[in-house]
């Protein structure tokens, strides 16, 4: 079943053309609990990986936190996502390359206190490619390892509300407030950036934003993709909880526990109190340097 946001209950650019300029593409994916193979695109879900590579494993020293692994030593990542380029035609794949891997450390790390991603880029007909079962690192905690999950990719636009400069928020505050006042829809939590696991867009900071910078030539990175704890709060539901997973009467608050939440936190996540992990990539270097932020700590 596919899944559909509601369209904007407002239109934005013509009740603020000052944020036309700053219009972007997202694609929320929508996972949802399922059986994907490996051969598809899935968050949590089984992966392709070259016989002639091995599995990769975390080396790092971790803090001692509440998700420390029980002794330090080599730490096999476990799979997070995959997204093939047919699903995600708006991901701008580097030169011969049609899958994208993001795989993690499921335990904390000092930066950010989050679990370590790494991202792969691969070509999808290489004869080595074999689907490969997915490990489950001794003392991981559920809340770090995704449950499988199919993808629903859905492209909608994006205004940013954090990244929108401060001379342009400052000259719209006071009619953005008006407009709440006035119709009960928030600027910030309805009406501009996307919730959810996405690629491209903004991402979905709950703090200041802090966008890394290349260390090869020096420029913002690009946010590549959000992997989100839910796809909607107690907040911003009203906007982006999909059609489909509407329910028929009440709202998805009257929905028992578990019904509920296998639409709003489908991969079982739990990255600090609800939060994200951005990923952010350089595409202006042959290479693609990419980094990763967090709002969890």
């Amino acid at each position: 079943m596919a899944r559909t946001t509601p369209p904007r209950p407002l239109d934005v650019e013509t009740l603020f053309p000052e944020v036309a300029s700053y219009r972007k593409t997202a694609v929320r994916l929508h996972p949802r609990l399922g059986d994907p193979s490996a051969r598809e695109s899935s968050l949590g879900g089984p992966v392709l990986w070259p016989l002639s590579e091995s599995w990769p494993h975390c080396e790092d020293d971790h803090p001692r936190t509440a998700f420390s692994p029980p002794a330090q030593g080599p730490i096999p990542l476990v799979p997070v996502l995959q997204l093939f380029a047919a699903d995600v035609p708006d991901l701008a794949f580097p030169s011969a390359t049609d899958l994208l891997q993001v795989l993690w450390c499921p335990f904390d790390h000092e930066d950010g206190y989050v679990p370590r991603p790494e991202i792969y880029w691969r070509d999808s007909s290489l004869s080595d490619l074999q689907p490969a079962n997915r490990p489950r690192p001794t003392g991981a905690d559920n809340d770090y390892l995704p449950d499988p999950c199919v993808l629903h990719p859905e492209r909608v636009t994006d205004y940013p509300n954090w990244d929108l400069p401060d001379e342009v928020a400052d000259a719209l505050e006071a009619r953005f407030e008006q407009l709440e006042e006035e119709t009960g829809w928030s600027c910030w939590s309805h009406l501009s950036v996307s919730d959810g696991v996405k690629v491209g867009g903004y991402p979905t900071w709950t703090q200041e934003p802090d966008w890394p910078t290349c260390p090869t030539c020096r420029v913002r990175m690009e946010h590549l993709l959000t992997i989100s704890s839910n796809e909607f709060d107690g907040e911003s539901w009203r906007r982006w909880l999909p059609i489909e997973d509407t329910p028929a009467m009440g709202t998805i608050w009257d929905l028992p526990y578990e019904q509920r939440t296998a639409i709003q936190c489908p991969p079982g996540l739990m990255l600090g109190d609800m939060g994200g992990i951005y990923l952010f990539e350089c595409t202006s270097c042959s290479d693609r340097p990419f980094a990763y932020r967090s709002d969890c700590s």
